[in-house]
């Protein structure tokens, strides 16, 4: 028996699979994006209960404070501080072209560096460098079975290897914030001296700078510090693939991070000038 024609209008065989297939292709990246929310608040909560317990292993958070900290010290160094002198320059320069006036530079650009750039910068950096790190080496233990080897040991995962990285790097994301803004400031003075001539006692203006400011920017460090280490470590944990899983981790774990500082840095943001505006004058 021949097939029968198609109708026009009619739907044929084909279209409910496109549509399927459409739907499908739409679905999977939104369940996806749910599933992985959803393991990852587990994930905190979990981090946050064997914290609560009370069984801290110092030499190991030490261990991740070096590794966290001090082995971003220069990193963050040299990224903060030619920021501070290329926005130095350039805020400079449109000053002189519009008004002349850079008696307001200093106070300026450390408001700018607090609200903005020193926590955000430095967490991409963090993130960048740190969460990397984290993936790779709990997606080897992953690999060589050695997560297993802990269960088998009655030793949670998260107690041993995720609480450890997550103070270490909620700590040291602190610090380094901090760090991130002294030294972006005093490139930015060395900047405005050298380029336009600003006397250093001019630059430092501290007259612009409130309370909002340092808890903003301390807000956003310490959201950006927890965020971090829970989304690398949940993407060497569901490692799977061998050798090449331990590669896809590594890109989640720093495109997921850096997208959390981004989602984190508007939230904060946004709460915080409803906040100020709630304020009585």
């Amino acid at each position: 028996m021949s097939a029968s024609p198609d109708i026009p209008g009619r739907p044929t065989g084909r279209e409910p699979s496109n549509f399927r297939e459409f739907l499908s292709a739409l679905g999977e990246p939104i369940l996806y994006l749910t599933r992985t929310f959803r393991e990852l608040i587990e994930m905190f909560g979990l981090t946050l209960y064997y914290m609560a317990r009370g069984r801290t292993r110092w030499r190991a958070i030490f261990e991740q404070l070096h590794e966290v900290g001090n082995r971003s010290v220069i990193f963050v160094a040299v990224t903060l501080g030619f920021l501070g002198m290329i926005l130095i320059y350039q805020a400079g320069y449109q000053a002189e072209q519009i008004t002349g006036d850079l008696q307001l530079l200093g106070g300026l650009f450390l408001q700018l560096l607090l609200r903005e750039f020193a926590p955000t910068i430095t967490a991409m950096m963090i993130a960048t460098r740190v969460a990397t790190g984290m993936a790779a080496q709990i997606g080897s233990m992953v690999v060589t079975e050695q997560v297993d080897a802990l269960q088998m040991c009655a030793a949670p995962p998260v107690d041993y290897l995720v609480v450890p990285r997550f103070i270490a790097t909620t700590i040291m994301m602190i610090v380094l914030t901090i760090f991130a803004v002294l030294v972006s400031y005093s490139a930015g003075a060395l900047t405005a001296l050298f380029s336009f001539g600003l006397n250093v006692r001019t630059f430092i203006d501290l007259s612009f700078i409130g309370w909002f400011d340092l808890i903003l920017c301390l807000s956003k460090a310490l959201a950006y510090g927890m965020a971090v280490p829970i989304i690398a470590c949940h993407a060497g944990l569901n490692v799977s693939g061998g050798s090449e899983g331990v590669g896809r981790a590594t890109t989640n774990a720093v495109v997921n991070a850096s997208l959390a500082v981004v989602i984190l840095d508007f939230i904060i943001t946004s709460l915080g000038y409803v906040a100020l505006s709630l304020l009585p004058s």
